[in-house]
């Protein structure tokens, strides 16, 4: 988040009349909504250099290593069902570095007219995390009593807002489920996508309501480009409400034609990295609604709760180049060696699914914060009479612990308990049999795990 002083200039300009609260309210709701960087910046003129870096080491048990005959392979594809007998199984270490800097550019330009731009790309162990995706690449003009435009790359607030502390900057506080922030497992699930490349946002300026402050947001992607037949388009609908004790995020999204996933995470392009693909295959579409809700309930002690409803439409499987190893399309639910009522083989389901999280936070002090945390990923309700994953769950509760060193570092340990509800493929709603953990559902219903690990912000 921005150092105060960057957003003041702001307020400053917000008609007296509305006295301290509102300029007070504002700057919350500002904060909370436009920040994108950490908190301690390098300023050089219109320019700024923040960033984050972490280093975690954890240990797990009952992960089975390379379980999966077919390493890699999308999980919706049958062929990555099978599992390679033999491998080692047990517990084991691993281990993970990010780093993401972000570039800023922000001027006044007269007029109550402000321009800004914003660049940022994230490495994981030293390999740039998404190939050929920035996180941040936008350009913008923003003004005092119109709001605030976005035009370029950018990442959604379906993804961003539940992965906080390493993209959305929740007014400085991880409340999204304990002391060290959100699960994976809830933020990289279910069926939103999580950054854009041809996006256009508008955001309000604060809105005095309820008490409170409510700012009110709309993005629009135009996907990536060669999609003439199954265009791709992307809304979401974004509301955040800030009172005295109270934050609560709605969001919506609604994606017609982009890749078929269950990753919360998962880039918004096309229905495959093809164009060329484009006549040989049908549309698709998936959604979804989430509503969080933060509750101080005092200066220590916070309560945080979410639910996200997921749709998705499915997709037909369909092979796209010929031959025994030729490529295929990114399909979803599929009904593998089935037809469907015109005879076409292979054919995608719609599902729905609804996924849930609760977590709660105690400040000790100044410095040290104890939480606990809850994730549920529930059963999907289809039609598709062959099994894939949509019967199974998975429940994920966490104890964890951070230590602020100073403004710059931060500490944490956590333990976590996994519990599939069936052995088998893993929850429609999870990316992969062995997400989050390399626990894989085929082989092992629960495991644990436990993490130490170091932020630092600059």
């Amino acid at each position: 988040m921005p150092p105060p002083n960057r957003l003041l200039p702001l307020l400053q300009r917000l008609p007296r009349s509305q006295g301290r609260r509102r300029a007070r309210h504002a700057l919350l709701a500002l904060g909370a909504t436009l920040a994108t960087v950490p908190s301690v910046a390098v300023e050089l003129g219109p320019f700024s250099l923040t960033g984050f870096a972490k280093a975690e080491a954890t240990s797990t048990t009952n992960v089975c290593e390379d379980c999966q005959r077919e390493l890699g392979e999308n999980r919706q594809r049958v062929w990555a069902d099978d599992l390679a007998f033999g491998k080692p199984f047990g517990t084991r270490a691993d281990h993970v570095t990010l780093f993401q800097p972000y570039l800023g550019y922000k001027q006044r330009v007269g007029g109550g007219f402000e321009v800004f731009g914003l660049l940022s790309q994230r490495w994981r162990d030293g390999k740039v995390d998404l190939d050929g995706w920035l996180y941040e690449r936008n350009l913008g003009v923003a003004h005092e009593d119109w709001g605030r435009l976005t035009i370029g790359a950018m990442t959604t607030r379906g993804w961003s807002v539940p992965d906080y502390p390493y993209a959305f900057k929740a007014i400085g506080s991880d409340f999204w489920g304990g002391g060290v922030g959100s699960s994976t497992a809830w933020s990289d699930s279910g069926a939103a996508y999580g950054l854009l490349s041809r996006a256009v946002r508008y955001m309000s300026r604060p809105v005095e309501m309820f008490g409170g402050d409510v700012l009110l947001e709309a993005t629009y992607d135009f996907g990536k480009s060669g999609w003439t037949r199954n265009r791709p388009s992307f809304l979401e609908l974004y509301a955040k409400y800030i009172g005295r004790d109270l934050l609560v995020d709605v969001i919506v999204q609604s994606a017609k034609n982009g890749e078929p996933v269950a990753w919360g995470k998962a880039p918004f392009g096309g229905l495959t990295p093809f164009p060329a693909d484009d006549p040989l295959l049908g549309g698709s579409s998936q959604g979804m609604a989430m509503l969080m809700v933060r509750h101080l309930l005092n200066p220590q002690l916070e309560l945080s709760g979410g639910v996200r409803f997921n749709r998705w439409s499915g997709a037909y499987a369909v092979q796209t180049t010929p031959g025994a190893l030729g490529r295929w399309n990114n399909m979803f639910n599929v009904d593998w060696g089935g037809v469907d009522a015109n005879g076409v083989p292979n054919p995608g389901y719609a599902a729905r699914s609804t996924d849930g999280m609760l977590g709660v936070r105690y400040r000790w002090d100044d410095q040290l914060t104890l939480g606990a945390g809850l994730v549920y990923l529930g059963r999907a309700s289809t039609k598709n009479p062959s099994e894939r994953g949509q019967s199974n769950t998975l429940s994920v509760a966490s104890a964890s612990v951070g230590y602020t060193v100073n403004e710059h570092i931060n500490l944490y340990a956590s333990a976590s308990a996994y519990q599939y509800g069936r052995k088998g493929l893993a929850p429609l709603s999870m990316p992969a049999n062995d997400a989050f953990t390399r626990i894989d559902s085929r082989v092992a219903t629960r495991g644990n795990s436990v993490a130490v690990g170091v932020n630092f912000t600059f």
